[in-house]
């Protein structure tokens, strides 16, 4: 869908910073809303849906369990 998104988990990503979850927010929402940069009326939303997908994406990274790696953060 968004062959923009990298890959966020181990072994693909040692250290994933809170920049790395937003940018791939960020094109998550992109793709789906179809709007690069949304009208004033919508940029709230769009922001409220990048912080959710980037928060997400944080509680999914930090529970994932990836075989032969142990626990992921």
């Amino acid at each position: 869908m968004c062959r923009s998104i990298k890959t966020l988990r181990p072994p693909y990503a040692e250290a994933v910073t809170e920049a790395d979850m937003r940018a791939a927010a960020l094109q998550y929402v992109r793709k789906v809303s179809g709007f690069r940069q949304p009208a004033a009326h919508n940029a709230a939303a769009f922001e409220r849906a990048v912080e959710q997908i980037t928060a997400a994406t944080a509680e999914l990274l930090d529970h994932l369990e990836v075989r032969g790696q142990g626990q992921a953060s």
